[in-house]
């Protein structure tokens, strides 16, 4: 009796035993996934911290004076315009090592002296010389070192800086806006003829003139005259930039194209809605204000004209060869509501949807 009471203890304790093991197992593996990952996500956090920590917030320069010191140039002799002129004069200062963000217009000129320039993450080739313009609040720069050819490359051109507050009382305070080539990226810079370079590089002069002299009460109309003859200047060159290189833009035109057809193909329009401008430019690697002047150019058409003309012409085979109602065809177009659909194809065909149907039935 004892012995059979001594075996089924060993066995039950056996039994208790095979049971919890793999409990504790269980246990002590989760223990040591959770300290694993807890470690993982610990290392993440502390590099994204590391590396937020030493990235360079881009600094803000609110004023000419700020900026002129920050470069190590003397304060301008005006507080809301500035020309720094590495043509003319020899200069000895150093690029931003970090990108910078500009309260004011900048416009850049440098005539065919060789090299090039890095803008953000855009090298621009400096070869034939050319034209930058950029907008206040657009970041300018990049968060590398400034070596020797490229410091060269910056000081040997004319910089115009010009505070928005300049402009007030006159109207290319407003006007202004209208020069869609300061939201262009850097590799949408303006390059010039020989003869181009000689009636910029003299208005630039002009201004650098007007400027060195004693300011009178006549002074700011003139600098604005002369600004603004640059920029209708600038504008005219860019209109000539984009019929001379037509080849290069009817390609990117075909490009365009194709993208449409595959988005409409895709149906992508169910999900994604209706393609933007900002889809386009970003498919082409070109700025959104750069590819509507372009096609407004080539085609007399922005790029909103043909995203339109391309949902037309979606509309038009889904009303002649289905059976779907104007309802599901603007779903399938990316339109919410199908009085919206119906209102652009009246505005598009000067008939309604229906109306357009019942020739096909």
């Amino acid at each position: 009796m004892g012995g059979n009471f001594e075996c089924s203890s060993g066995l039950t304790l056996f039994s208790y035993t095979a049971d919890i093991i793999p409990i504790v197992l269980a246990v002590f593996f989760k223990e040591v996934k959770y300290l694993i990952t807890f470690r993982i996500t610990f290392l993440i956090k502390t590099t994204i911290f590391k590396v937020k920590k030493n990235a360079h917030i881009p600094q803000k320069f609110t004023s000419l004076t700020q900026a002129m010191k920050a470069f190590g140039m003397p304060a301008p002799q005006h507080p809301l315009i500035a020309l720094i002129n590495g043509i003319d004069h020899r200069l000895n200062y150093d690029p931003p090592k970090y990108a910078h963000m500009l309260t004011f217009y900048k416009v850049s000129f440098r005539p065919n002296l060789g090299g090039t320039v890095k803008y953000g993450q855009t090298y621009f080739d400096f070869q034939d010389g050319g034209m930058l313009f950029a907008a206040p609040n657009q970041i300018i720069g990049h968060d590398q070192s400034v070596d020797t050819a490229e410091k060269q490359c910056v000081s040997r051109q004319i910089t115009l800086l010009i505070h928005p507050d300049f402009f007030l009382n006159y109207p290319l305070a407003t006007n202004v806006k209208r020069y869609g080539y300061f939201s262009y990226d850097t590799s949408e810079a303006l390059h010039l003829s020989d003869k181009e370079k000689g009636i910029i590089l003299s208005l630039l002069r002009i201004i650098e003139d007007e400027l060195s002299h004693c300011i009178d009460e006549f002074s700011q109309d003139v600098i604005i005259s002369q600004i603004e003859l640059l920029l209708n200047y600038a504008n005219r060159f860019y209109k000539r930039q984009f019929i001379t290189r037509k080849v290069v833009n009817n390609t990117l035109l075909e490009k365009m194209e194709q993208i449409l057809n595959d988005y409409f193909n895709d149906k992508k329009t169910i999900h994604k809605g209706i393609p933007s401008v900002n889809y386009l430019a970003e498919n082409l690697s070109i700025s959104p204000g750069y590819l509507s002047d372009m096609l407004r150019t080539l085609t007399g058409q922005s790029a909103q004209q043909h995203i339109h003309q391309k949902l037309i012409e979606n509309a038009k085979e889904k009303l002649s060869t289905t059976n779907l109602s104007i309802g599901e065809i603007a779903f399938e177009l990316g339109f919410e509501h199908s009085q919206s659909f119906s209102k652009l194809f009246k505005k598009k065909t000067n008939q309604s949807p229906m109306e357009f149907r019942a020739r096909f039935n």
